[in-house]
């Protein structure tokens, strides 16, 4: 039964990707408690970066791996080779991030809005998470690959305990080890390089079907492969966006501390969007390969249980943040500041409900990608993630003040509903099944 089949695809992609938003929320956690406010303001100049880095090894990874089941389940000859050509150009373009991780962490610092406090607190961070790109670009080749030659379930291990290892460490690293910053920071570099042993695990195995072949690289193949990785790279750089767009505008509005409530509104919110990633990702192996073998039924019956598992939790998602918005922000609040608390329990309430809309973008945007409909998922994928909410959060903020940068996600992704479904109609693209 292929809903059975799916689900086992599905859930242990979900538990991954949560593993994967661990590493932020860990580290906000703990940089609350060791820094304050000033410690996760400056986290949250620092997550565009991660955004971009996450973003582009999602895409060349998750592209590749998506493009290499496609091409395997059609019967083209030169598949194999898409591994070994995502980690060339994986590795290529991480080199510039290590690069000014090396040379002007500082200056990076500064353009993401930092003034002098937050740069005294936040340098050593961001030039280590610089420093760490490759092994953050490398792991989504790694673990898109995994899942897609038949090991879920290595992949969501991988994820899991790298996310383990992180929260673990940053305690360490940043409390008996007196490291700070520079701990936390650590401990979410080395996350990727454990979840990346694990899945060797998986390669070094008889069950293994991947091989590194040594061939000249292919920009070919890895513009096919970003065709299909889109969706990943907004899916990541969205949250980057979003925040380095919030973060500019709140300091207009309402200084750090509105900065700091976003901080820990974002990084909760990165568990809710990491759900609906997993979704997303894990229907891709059996959309793919239900395309590749013309199996039209078995596509639509795949889409539809995928929507109906994220609506279920898109339910549940929210109902905790409206009714325990307050205990959650608590936790991240270690200074107890009322306007910090003010600012951010009402602004998780608001931004929360965007997901009743978001869980049907994220889910439509995966499924197009998986059966090769690259145009129709990149328009969803880049309006809600970059064009819509820019717009709104201008439109709403010049409005509404702070509520209207809080309201801004939910009215992006209802505005990327209404277009998805009847825009596509109109144009004779992707039809609801």
């Amino acid at each position: 039964m292929i809903e059975k089949q799916l689900r086992k695809y599905i859930m242990p992609n979900v538990l991954a990707m949560m593993g994967t938003s661990c590493y932020i929320l860990a580290d906000t956690f703990f940089i609350s408690a060791s820094e304050g406010a000033d410690g996760i303001t400056a986290l949250n100049l620092v997550l565009p970066i991660y955004g971009l880095i996450y973003a582009i090894g999602s895409m060349i990874g998750i592209g590749s791996a998506t493009r290499y089941s496609l091409d395997r389940a059609l019967g083209t000859e030169d598949y194999p080779h898409y591994f070994s050509n995502s980690v060339f150009w994986t590795l290529l373009i991480s080199l510039p991030f290590v690069a000014l991780g090396i040379f002007m962490p500082d200056k990076v610092l500064q353009f993401m809005g930092a003034d002098t406090v937050i740069l005294e607190v936040g340098l050593s961070y961001t030039q280590i998470v610089l420093c760490f790109a490759p092994f953050f670009m490398l792991n989504y080749t790694c673990t898109a690959f995994v899942r897609n030659d038949g090991s879920p379930k290595i992949a969501m291990a991988a994820t899991l305990f790298s996310g383990i290892f992180n929260i673990i460490f940053d305690y360490i690293f940043m409390f008996p080890m007196g490291m700070g910053m520079v701990g936390a920071a650590l401990a979410t570099g080395i996350s990727p390089i454990v979840s990346m042993l694990i899945c060797m695990g998986h390669f070094s195995s008889r069950r293994n079907t991947v091989r590194f072949l040594v061939r000249r690289p292919s920009p070919k193949k890895l513009v096919r492969a970003c065709q299909l990785g889109v969706v990943a790279f907004v899916g990541e750089m969205s949250s980057g966006i979003t925040t380095m767009v919030f973060n500019l505008i709140l300091l207009r509005l309402a200084g750090n501390t509105a900065v700091a409530a976003y901080g820990v509104i974002a990084n909760t919110a990165l568990v809710g969007t990491a759900l609906f990633n997993g979704i997303s990702q894990g229907l891709q192996p059996l959309a793919s390969e239900s395309h590749g073998k013309g199996d039209e039924q078995g596509e639509k019956r795949i889409y539809r249980h995928s929507l109906e598992i994220a609506g279920v939790f898109a339910v549940v998602l929210v109902l905790l943040a409206v009714l325990f918005a307050q205990p959650l922000v608590s936790v991240f609040n270690s200074q107890n500041s009322p306007e910090l608390e003010a600012y951010a329990v009402w602004g998780m309430r608001l931004y929360f409900v965007g997901f009743l809309f978001a869980f049907f973008n994220i889910v439509k945007a995966g499924f197009c990608s998986a059966t090769g409909k690259g145009k129709e998922s990149s328009v969803i994928a880049v309006l809600r993630g970059v064009i819509a909410i820019t717009a709104f959060a201008f439109l709403l903020s010049g409005w509404l003040g702070v509520t209207g940068v809080w309201l801004a996600f939910p009215a992006a992704e209802l505005f990327t509903l209404l277009v998805s479904v009847f825009g596509f109609k109109k144009l004779g693209g992707f039809k609801e099944g």
